[in-house]
């Protein structure tokens, strides 16, 4: 009986939503609005095109969104990295321009050898001297003044150079001169600042000069590269001086 009761207390309900007549019979209106409405309950409301299309646009701009990130994420460490390597307006200085201070003294370099070598002197003299940069040179055999006194000479050269060259050879090691020369130029410039350059050539390291063992030395055995050494060290100095001379000013 609870079963039946159960069954019409159903009945009654569905009969209430679908609709009766006053007989009891159902009304035919009803009928399509619950057709339309069990479609509507049992369809799985589909995705339009429109829709996925505009997921899809969606996704593509959150890409390309992401993309452009990247690519200027990349852009931005390229300018960094680019604007690391540009020198600063003081590194720029020209060492050639009329107000440099490389025109304070009348020598670039004063070359400190023996007579011997002179023949290899001239040669990297010439060198030097081609260069763009025209790297100014003494060269005692044909600077120096007819009639001076030598050690005036080699004295007035050396004050004179903002570097000095010194080509330690076996007949450098025996020339009282050449040692002289060398004296002065550590004289001038007792801190190891660039300015003294020491150049072997046919001797052993056991034979380098004692006053010069805090130096670091180029060694031209061969000879091009040599020569190419000893210009970069002269023009480091000459911008390193020229630098300091302007930030100073500033």
């Amino acid at each position: 009986m609870e079963q039946l009761s159960a069954c019409h207390a159903t009945a009654n309900i569905f009969s209430n939503t679908l609709g009766q007549d006053s007989c009891g019979h159902f009304s035919s209106d009803c009928y399509p609005d619950m057709a339309g409405w069990v479609r509507r309950l049992l369809q799985k409301p589909k995705q339009s095109s429109s829709s996925t299309g505009s997921s899809l646009n969606t996704k593509q701009s959150r890409s390309s969104s992401s993309s452009s990130s990247v690519t200027t994420a990349s852009s931005s460490t390229s300018s960094s990295v680019a604007s690391l390597g540009q020198l600063s307006p003081a590194s720029q200085v020209s060492i050639s321009s009329s107000g440099s201070a490389r025109w304070a003294k009348s020598y670039d370099v004063c070359i400190c050898h023996s007579n011997g070598d002179f023949e290899f002197v001239e040669e990297m003299v010439s060198y030097l001297e081609s260069q763009t940069e025209g790297i100014r040179c003494f060269l005692q055999l044909r600077d120096a003044m007819p009639g001076s006194a030598i050690t005036t000479e080699l004295c007035d050269a050396v004050q004179n150079s903002h570097c000095w060259v010194l080509l330690i050879t076996p007949s450098f090691l025996e020339d009282p001169w050449c040692r002289y020369q060398m004296h002065q130029a550590l004289a001038e410039a007792p801190m190891a600042n660039g300015r003294t350059i020491p150049v072997l050539k046919g001797i052993d390291r056991r034979d380098y000069p004692r006053e010069l063992r805090c130096l670091y030395y180029i060694d031209v055995t061969r000879k091009e590269n040599g020569f190419r050494q000893i210009k970069d060290t002269i023009l480091r100095y000459l911008q390193e001086l020229c630098r300091s001379t302007v930030s100073r000013i500033e």
